[in-house]
């Protein structure tokens, strides 16, 4: 091993400017009772059943001593108890008790306040590249990032998101010039101004906390609804999102007594298409058209509700 390479003192230097963006180096983490391996213990034993002493060692890659002393200490401060497992007499499962949970809580909402501040002190962007570069960090160890993402109507803030992502995206994937950052700035604009919440809505999809994102469905006449700037963020591919923006307007647009949804999109918007396509969209109309500094074909796709 060259203890010179570069490579190991940016690994070296990023593990202590992190360790101390963290708040680990205190006696207790984040000024909280407990230490950082006290609070992996306790996260761990609060989001999972089932956990026997050897393979919450094994899982942390902690020496066995070393957590029996910590779980004997979780026991007579009345944390912790053990349990016989229902599969297997001999062993014994490891659970919180409500005393356990009360005082862990605390711990967990300084987590979640203190990375919410991280992510709030930067740009949209900056902070979706940061997330995505700590799941790649984690793949490439072994680890296994979580996917899961929620959808959530639209807040203050989302509207400038959702331009500008869609300005970069297009731009950055196809080569779209800054008019049609314009065009969609017009539209969403205009969806917010005259939104009627009973026949028009808007959702947002968020993973990890962080837009990745939208679709709207406005009113186009009393029978005729029109889905609108549908965007899925790169890093956020694969997860069905996009798929599942596209169902919640078609739910939504037969709770309020549409007959039809219509949409305009472009030929190369091959992975939109699809979705289209399987939700049951049909291609009704398409015409060749110079704009946003491309020769396209845009087209015109429907999906009857009767």
């Amino acid at each position: 091993m060259d203890y010179l390479d570069p490579r190991i003192a940016a690994v070296r230097r990023f593990n202590r400017f992190y360790t101390q963006k963290l708040g680990v180096l205190g006696e207790g983490l984040l000024d909280g009772p407990f230490s950082l391996t006290e609070t992996r213990i306790l996260y761990e034993l609060a989001h999972r059943e089932g956990l026997t002493a050897a393979g919450l060692a094994r899982e942390l890659g902690l020496d066995s001593g070393y957590l029996s002393r910590i779980l004997r200490g979780f026991e007579k401060a009345g944390l912790l108890d053990r349990g016989a497992d229902p599969d297997d007499a001999r062993r014994s499962v490891l659970r919180l008790t409500d005393k356990g949970r009360a005082e862990f809580a605390p711990a967990e909402t300084r987590s979640s306040e203190q990375a919410a501040r991280w992510l709030a002190g930067l740009a949209a962007p900056a902070a979706g590249e940061v997330v995505a570069a700590m799941r790649r960090i984690e793949r490439a160890l072994g680890g296994e990032p979580s996917r899961a993402w929620v959808m959530r109507p639209p807040r203050p803030g989302d509207l400038g998101w959702v331009i500008s992502r869609h300005g970069a995206i297009y731009a950055e994937e196809f080569g779209w010039d800054g008019t049609f950052e314009t065009l969609v700035a017009e539209i969403g604009a205009g969806i917010m101004k005259n939104l009627d919440p009973a026949r028009e809505a808007g959702w947002i999809a968020e993973l990890d906390g962080l837009p990745v994102g939208s679709v709207f469905l406005v009113r186009v006449d009393d029978t005729t609804a029109k889905l609108r700037l549908l965007l899925v963020e790169r890093q956020a591919r694969g997860l069905g999102i996009g798929a599942r923006l596209v169902e919640e307007c078609e739910r939504f647009a037969r709770r309020a007594g549409y007959r039809r949804i219509t949409l305009w999109t472009h030929s190369v918007l091959v992975a939109a298409r699809a979705i289209y396509a399987r939700a049951g969209y049909q291609l009704v109309a398409a015409e060749p058209f110079h704009d946003f500094g491309q020769e396209l074909t845009s087209e015109t796709w429907e999906l009857a509700l009767d």
